[in-house]
């Protein structure tokens, strides 16, 4: 039979996912221990936020006011209005919490005389409030002490105070909280005061110092443009300078002759390049017949047409009489003349176009000649003006920036005691009419979320922890192995009262309750291997003592012969010898006896409880050290049970602390291996697999041994043993 290496999901696919069923099953398992963390946590919050002492808010509201009233001219103010931007609304925020104000609030409403805001008003406390020693006196503290009181006072203040934006509006919410309704209301009211008042003093500052520079200023270029317009006078006088306001004659004739030194040049060359284009071709081996000029030609293009008529008798002429022909050689002749002819007219026009080049050359010239005399006449005209402008734009400038300063100076003093807020109150403080906080609604909420995140940590922790398997999800997912059944414990399937019953007598007597059923639920699975081979030596393991194998193999063969089979167990675990408590008379032989050949099978073989089911026990005196399970003898005896019995049954040790059952494995169908439900350690349960596998055993399965099923209703989310309660009337008992 083939083992199951890779049963279902790999621990490592399922530990990538959040398995909700699994997490509802732990807070279901448990529930006692959320509940105990769940009230502690939520009294240990709630109390605290209970008794705190209640604080009242009050709130008033300004609103940046983009609006300015136009009692004067002015174009500009000397400290412009705020912007109307997110940013700057957000800074006048910050602004309202400065430090600065809350000072000007301590030092208007006397704020350090409250203790609600000087701690040290009262005496200072001790060992945990046990002892009290009053503070020091203001005089005895030294400048640093003194400072580091007052910032402990302004942090107090700013403590209490909160500022935020109405949305994106312009409107700003000031809020104060205090232990009394009406000290909220005043300092949140007089705070926006404040607030209007720091605005009102920086415009004030900043005009009056305007005004001052100003003023100093102004006399400083009222001395400058005297001075510029004296010099420009003086200047005048002395050089017998005449303003006008157009141009001269000479600027006028040297505007003149430019216009026409520049056609005159571009004339020059278009001639040049018509010259330099000719004698390119010509260069490049071109008879000239292509230049521009020659193509233009009249008599050019009536000599080509003449030398191509010849042309063309000559051909005729010599397809009809040969080249020797007089007629021929007539017309050769003729052809060369006009080629003559050609070649001379392309050389005039040629040299005319080397005379129209100099003829260019010689008007640029003088034109040249002439701008350079007007030029030097205009120099010689205007060398006096220059400097006179140079006067007349010094003496503006200073006096366009005296005007400017003048037209400023008296802007600002018109200014001064006219200066305004950018800002207004649009709400008052109203007075609290109940306390803010403690909340209870509020504190109650945070006491719940609370609680039960610190039941769920301790609920997740004790998970953590949790190394035992519960449900068959649990098996399939760790142990990677198929679950097979689950055997429940009998106490917990009976009736408070009930007399008590052995399990293997109680399987007998009550073959449809709910303990039978988890055995007969366990025979169906090993009926047939996966091969289709029906399973008929059959072992029961477990990896540590005490998880009933012995109970599950004597329960799971009275199921059998119940079922009409003929069965036998056989009870490998030789050091326990736990197959005898249900023998009635101490056996005489046992399997060893049977295995070394001093008795038969027959002599060994003892009746069970019921007398349906044969037991080959151990007989209580017998010992050995041999590998009796590896010896050919063990074969030999599985074959005769095989030929006499349907079903073999073989209650073997456990696997971690003996090695006989990874032996005896390798000669049977199946093997099941038995977990202790919600005892047997996952480690321990996989390292018996382990020892199991590698023992090339014939693995079926594993099967939950002593389950609670009360227990099992609660915790296996999911599981079949989640419904006991509706199925649980489906049995007898």
């Amino acid at each position: 039979m083939k083992t199951r290496d890779n049963y279902g999901k790999s621990s490592s696919d399922d530990e990538a996912g959040l398995d909700l069923r699994g997490l509802i099953a732990d807070f279901r398992r448990y529930s006692l221990l959320f509940g105990v963390v769940f009230c502690t946590a939520f009294v240990l919050i709630l109390f605290p936020l209970l008794s705190q002492t209640p604080r009242y808010v009050a709130s008033s509201a300004v609103m940046i006011d983009p609006r300015s009233v136009n009692i004067t001219n002015a174009s500009e103010q000397v400290l412009s209005d705020l912007p109307q931007d997110a940013a700057t609304i957000d800074t006048e925020v910050s602004l309202i919490k400065s430090a600065s104000l809350a000072e000007m609030a301590i030092r208007e409403l006397e704020l350090d005389k409250d203790p609600e805001f000087n701690p040290f008003l009262n005496p200072r406390k001790k060992y945990f409030g046990l002892v009290t020693e009053p503070q020091r006196p203001e005089a005895a503290l030294t400048p640093l002490e003194k400072k580091a009181r007052q910032q402990i006072i302004t942090n107090i203040v700013l403590g209490g105070l909160t500022v935020r934006r109405e949305g994106t509006t312009r409107v700003i919410n000031i809020s104060y909280s205090s232990t009394s309704p009406e000290k909220a209301m005043r300092i949140a009211d007089e705070w926006a005061n404040f607030y209007l008042a720091q605005q009102m003093e920086a415009r004030f500052e900043a005009t009056r110092s305007a005004s001052g520079w100003l003023d100093s200023r102004l006399d400083e270029l009222r001395g400058q443009v005297e001075a510029a317009e004296r010099a420009v006078q003086q200047y005048k006088i002395a050089n017998n300078l005449m303003s006008s306001t157009g141009s001269t004659l000479t600027e006028q004739e040297i505007s003149s002759l430019n216009q026409q030194l520049a056609v005159v040049r571009v004339d020059e060359a278009e001639s040049e390049a018509r010259l330099a284009t000719a004698r390119r071709q010509l260069a490049a081996g071109s008879t000239g017949e292509d230049v521009g000029e020659a193509l233009n030609s009249g008599v050019v293009a009536n000599l080509r047409s003449q030398s191509a008529e010849v042309s063309r008798r000559v051909a005729e002429l010599e397809a009809r009489y040969g080249p020797l022909h007089p007629e021929i050689i007539k017309a050769k002749r003729e052809k060369a003349d006009i080629d003559q002819q050609i070649r001379n007219e392309i050389a005039r026009i040629i040299s005319n176009l080397e005379a129209q080049v100099q003829v260019q050359r010689q008007r640029t010239s003088s034109l040249a000649g002439s701008v350079g005399n007007a030029r030097g006449v205009l120099a010689g005209n205007n060398r006096a003006q220059v400097r006179l402008n140079e006067l007349e734009r010094d003496a503006q400038a200073v006096r366009s920036l005296y005007e400017s300063y003048l037209e400023r100076f008296k802007e600002t003093s018109s200014q001064e005691g006219m200066a305004k807020s950018d800002a207004r109150i649009v709400a008052k403080a109203k007075l609290p009419m109940g306390p803010s906080s403690p909340k209870v609604s509020l504190s109650v909420a945070l006491a719940l979320v609370g609680a039960f995140g610190a039941g769920a940590a301790a609920v997740l922790g004790r998970r953590a922890f949790d190394s035992v398997l519960t449900t068959s999800t649990d098996v399939e997912r760790h142990l990677r192995q198929p679950y097979l059944a689950g055997l429940p414990d009998l106490a917990s399937t009976v009736e408070k009262g009930h007399k008590r019953t052995d399990p293997v007598t109680y399987v007998t007597e009550k073959p449809l309750s709910v303990f039978a059923e988890g055995f007969r639920s366990l025979r169906a699975s090993l009926l047939y291997t996966r091969d289709g081979e029906q399973a008929r030596v059959i072992a029961l393991t477990s990896c540590l003592p005490g998880e009933g194998k012995t109970t599950a193999s004597m329960c799971l063969a009275q199921i059998v012969a119940m079922a009409g089979q003929t069965v036998v167990v056989v009870d490998c675990d030789l050091r326990r010898k736990s197959i005898n408590a249900y023998v009635q008379d101490q056996p005489e032989a046992g399997i060893l006896e049977v295995l070394d050949g001093s008795a038969t099978l027959d002599q060994a073989l003892t009746d069970g409880p019921g007398g349906k089911v044969k037991l080959l026990p151990v007989k209580p005196e017998s010992y050995t050290t041999r590998d009796v399970f590896g010896d050919p003898s063990m074969d030999g005896l599985i074959a005769e049970l095989k030929e006499r019995f349907d079903v073999v049954i073989m209650d073997t040790a456990p696997v971690l602390p003996v090695v006989d059952t990874r032996i005896l494995v390798r000669k049977v169908d199946a093997v099941v291996m038995l977990v202790h439900w919600r005892k047997t350690p996952r480690d321990a349960a996989q390292k018996a697999l382990d020892l199991l596998i590698s023992a090339d055993a014939p693995m079926a399965g594993v099967a939950l041994s002593q389950i609670d099923v009360n227990q099992q209703a609660k915790y296996a989310y999911g599981d079949s043993g989640f419904y006991y309660k509706a199925y649980k009337g489906y049995y007898t008992e």
